[in-house]
């Protein structure tokens, strides 16, 4: 038999050790990497979950608290501050008006006809899926000229702001003969439809402002002013 010599078996004996310190080192390694991943495959606890610090927290309300529910008519935001003084009894308009709100004087003051076709109208759009609301109707006089005063100041001068607001002696608002439609949807299906029933667009640049015209059943609408300085009843 041949002998292996001391040599070879040392260096063998040292391979082995080797090896066996290497799996050794792997199975640590393993071992660690399946310790650490345990934990998060596991439910979470609440200790362990992030901190929700940054969400906002709902103010706790019951349906019958008064921070609840909203008014069925909130006030619009524009007409607070210089407005402040004046409510619905001047025809400063609610959000959510329809046509058919009589508790609104804005409404229930306005011309009877206009009111009537206005009504009308409103009837034969809602088949079509369009509602009226109203933005603004009768006026008070107090109100006519609070809105023109502000228009000054946002425009500079009278001379701007009278193409878009009237005096309290000239407006059809004033009179009741007016009234400004509160979404698009309803001054689109009037532009089309609305000289059926008499009302009709007055100003070009006013397309929510619409008035009766009797007239216009059977001949159309007039033709429209570019805005208000140049309808003659402005000129009083």
């Amino acid at each position: 038999m041949r002998r292996t010599p001391p040599s070879a078996r040392t260096t063998t004996r040292r391979v082995r050790r080797l090896m066996v310190v290497g799996l050794m080192v792997v199975s640590a390694v393993i071992a660690a990497v399946l310790g650490y991943r345990a934990p998060q495959s596991s439910s979470p606890s609440s200790s362990s979950l992030p901190s929700l610090s940054f969400l906002p927290s709902l103010p706790s309300s019951s349906p019958s608290s008064p921070s609840a529910a909203a008014p069925s008519h909130a006030p619009r935001s524009e007409h607070r501050g210089a407005l402040g003084a004046l409510g619905s009894a001047d025809g400063v308009v609610p959000d959510g008006v329809t046509i058919y709100d009589d508790a609104i004087p804005a409404v229930s003051k306005l011309d009877p006809g206009l009111l009537k076709a206005l009504r009308q109208a409103a009837t034969a759009a809602a088949d079509d899926g369009v509602e009226f609301y109203v933005n603004s109707g009768w006026r008070s006089p107090e109100y006519q000229e609070e809105l023109l005063r502000e228009a000054v100041f946002k425009y500079g001068s009278e001379e701007e702001a009278a193409r878009w607001v009237a005096t309290a002696t000239t407006s059809p608002h004033v009179s009741g003969d007016a009234v400004d439609m509160g979404n698009s949807d309803a001054t689109e299906w009037l532009s089309e439809h609305g000289a059926d029933y008499g009302l009709c667009q007055i100003y070009e640049n006013e397309p929510w402002h619409y008035e009766l015209r009797a007239d216009a059943i059977d001949r159309g609408c007039p033709r429209m002013y570019a805005d208000p300085t140049q309808d003659p009843r402005m000129q009083q």
